[in-house]
This record gives structure tokens, sequence and C-alpha cells, in this order.
């Protein structure tokens, strides 16, 4: 047991401690504060939330949740921003405001790689995962990629590693660094969110800014507005330069890698860079010949009638949405739209004369898009669909043997659905019923 964790628990005993949000990272926070004894408050805006599964807390819900927040010690989700009037008020009062990822980080008794990024952070932060286990080491994968950690800080030991993925929300606020820090890119992203680009910018920085002369820094060389980035201790930069006659690092041929497109090659070169040291060559070679990718990620759902169907749910930015066009040869049907989040969607829409061959817009971004997609010559004319299923049955009436149908919205799925996820698994679900 981590005596470090257990004399936190002894410390919630009897602490008034308030929880805003029940979403994926706080509900076993919830149970483990609970559990240690600590006077619980729940707020969050969902009035629907059924309060018999919350035994032992007080709930504050719907309209006014944030009104008076209580607590000795409040956990922000990572959805509300730090600089929320109530939380201001908080902290002038001199309450503490923490997160779920800030407790695990002073508590975690082994050494943390944390992995952030415009994209490609689920699947550097699972490929790394893959490696140190396929080397032997025990592992413990969590943070934004969906699984909270610090309810299981108690078993964690010494002799294995943490896994984290890490989102700006989270790190906003965050005043502790892990020991080994990955930045996969950073492009123009959640600016319905962030103030702007430069405050997007300085959270995915955190990762860096309290490292020690003995952590790492994981930067990628071919980004505008990662090269320039250093840590507080060692930096190495991944990136083309490091491919000499088709090889990585002179040991790892490129065609090896599963993972199809170049951002999945940089993907797997920011993983290498991670777990060097840590991982033997052969092990590095064995993941990048069976490891398929993460679900929602340019994943292939089925090949019907010789057409190629693919889910790239996560493609809820323009430059993710790029970036995976790039990644298929030929042109591609692309089903896009959904809610914005204020970038700007020409660039993408530039690159639709050469990678795309029929444009199915869906949702409230799809007037946005077609704009966009209008001014530029030579580009497809866009379909307006009444929905994703819509959208997937036109563009299998009109797909031929050797065409590549594609989710790729460029925009969030918070018009229509709870989350990517959900979107990704929606597509799937049509696709299968074809």
């Amino acid at each position: 047991m981590n005596p470090a964790f257990e004399a936190y628990r002894k410390s919630l005993l009897g602490k008034e401690v308030t929880v805003i949000g029940l979403g994926v990272s706080n509900r076993p926070l919830v149970r483990l504060l609970l559990d240690s004894g600590a006077r619980v408050t729940v707020c969050d805006q969902n009035a629907g939330i059924d309060p018999s599964e919350w035994q032992g807390a007080e709930l504050r819900l719907g309209a006014g949740y944030l009104d008076g927040l209580p607590g000795e010690v409040i956990f922000r989700t990572p959805g509300l921003r730090p600089d929320h009037p109530s939380l201001v008020r908080a902290r002038n009062e001199g309450r503490r405001v923490t997160g779920e990822m800030e407790e695990f980080f002073a508590l975690c008794p082994c050494p943390i790689l944390g992995v952030t990024g415009s994209d490609g952070k689920t699947t550097t932060t699972t490929l790394i995962a893959e490696m140190l286990r396929a080397a032997g080491l025990t592992v413990y994968l969590g943070g934004n990629i969906g699984t909270p950690l610090l309810a299981q800080t108690g078993e964690i030991t010494p002799d294995g590693f943490a896994v984290v993925e890490l989102s700006s929300f989270q790190l906003m606020d965050m005043t502790r660094s892990p020991k080994t820090a990955v930045i996969t890119n950073i492009t123009p992203n959640h600016l319905d969110w962030h103030r702007d680009m430069d405050e997007y910018i300085a959270a995915k920085r955190v990762t860096l800014d309290h490292q020690g002369k003995d952590d790492l820094a994981v930067l990628n060389a071919d980004n505008p507005l990662t090269e320039h980035l250093r840590g507080n201790g060692r930096t190495e930069y991944f990136g083309g330069s490091r491919i000499r006659d088709g090889l990585i690092d002179g040991f790892l041929p490129l065609d090896s890698i599963r993972l199809r497109g170049h951002y999945q090659v940089e993907n797997f070169m920011a993983a290498m860079t991670a777990v060097r040291g840590l991982v033997p060559e052969d092990c590095v070679r064995d993941v990048a010949e069976t490891f398929r990718g993460v679900p929602h990620r340019n994943e292939l759902v089925a090949v019907k009638d010789g057409v190629a169907y693919y889910n790239n749910s996560i493609g809820s930015s323009p430059a993710r949405t790029a970036a995976t066009l790039r990644a298929h040869e030929g042109k591609v049907l692309l089903i896009a739209g959904g809610r914005d989040k204020k970038v700007p969607f020409g660039e993408l829409c530039a690159l639709f004369p050469r990678h795309v061959k029929r444009l199915y817009l869906i949702g409230e971004a799809a007037d946005a898009i077609e704009a966009a997609t209008r001014a530029v010559p030579g580009a497809p004319v866009p379909e307006r669909c009444g929905g994703l299923q819509d959208a997937v049955l036109r563009a299998s009436r009109a797909a031929r043997p050797g065409d590549t149908v594609l989710l790729s919205p460029a925009c969030t799925a918070f018009d229509a659905y709870q989350n990517f996820e959900e979107r990704g698994k929606h597509f799937v679900e049509i696709v299968n019923t074809l």
C-alpha cells in the first residue's frame, strides 16, 4: 500500500469537500472521498442525476449549482474554467481549488510520463504504454484517455510507470509536471473555450514549466509552435530528421509501422523517444508491427462492396481532419460537421480539391464549412444532410469499389452527441447495417 496515499485518505476524515461535475474522472473521486469519511457536496448542472446512486453526499443540481460553493477543498471539473467567478471567490477566501489529476501527481509513487498536444495524444499515450508493457514493465494508464487514476493510487508501486494523457483543460491550473513530458504538436484548437491561442499554448506548456533538471521533455521538431520550446531538464526532439533511408533512428523500418499516415509516424516517434533507455529496440519493433490503433482514430470499420469505411470521429478540429485526409491515398467521400470550436475552416477546405471526392455536411457548422468550401476553386459541391445516418447512406450510394468513406467531422459532437465516442459508435452501427 502507498503510505502517502493512506495518509491522504486519513486527512480527508471529516473534511468538507466539494466536487464539481459528475463526469468520468470525478465519479471514482466521489466514491473515494465518501469511503475516506469526507463530508462531500457534489455540484452538477444536470438536474436529472439519480440521488440514490450517491447516498452520503449532498447534491446541488441544476441551475445555480455553482452558487455559494461550500468546502475546504474544491475539486474542479476539467470543463470548468479555473477563473470562473465562483472558483476565484473560493480561492480568495483561502479555500483550496484542485483537480483529480493534480492530486494524483502529488501522490503517485512511480515516474509519470505525461502526453499532451492538439492531436495524437491518445494514440501516443497508448503507444508508450504498449512499449513499456512489451518490455515487461508495470504500467498504469489513465488521465484524459478515460481512466481516472487517483482512486487507484493506493495500489500503484514505485517500480511501475504511470502513463497519462493530459488535456489543456486539466493542465491550466496544475502546479506539477510529469517526469517525462511529451507534446505531440500544437495547432489551433479549443478556441471556443480558451480565451486565445496564447492561453492555449500556455496550458500545454504547463507540462514543462514545473519539470526539474533530471526530467525529460519530448517535443516535435517539425511543428512551428513546439520546435522552439525547451524543458527545464533534458529536451529531445522527434521529426523527419530522424528518418534516413526508410529507417527511424537507424533501426525501425518506416513500413513496419501498421498505423497509417505521416502523423501516425510522428506519434510513434514521440513514443519511441519517451521510452528510450527503458524499452529495448526489439520491443519497439514488436509494437510497430502489431499495434492497430485506437478506436475512432482513422479506424477501418469495414469494407463493403469494395468500399472502405473509416471512423475518425476524434477528428474534432480542422487540423486533425486535414492530417487524416493526407493519410489517405486518393480522394475520399468525406462526412464533416458538428459544433465548431471557433477555428477557421479555410485551410482545411483548401485541401478538398486534392483530397475530397464528395463532401457531406451535418450539424451546426454546416453553413460555415459550406461557405469556406465554396470559396475554394475546384472543391466538391457540398451536400447538406439531415444527420449522420443520412450522410452515410448518401455516401454509400455514391461510392464505387475502391472508394473510401471517411467520417472526420473537424468539429465537436456536442450539437448531437454526448462526445466523439458516441458519434463514432453511431457511425460504426450505421456502417454495419448497410
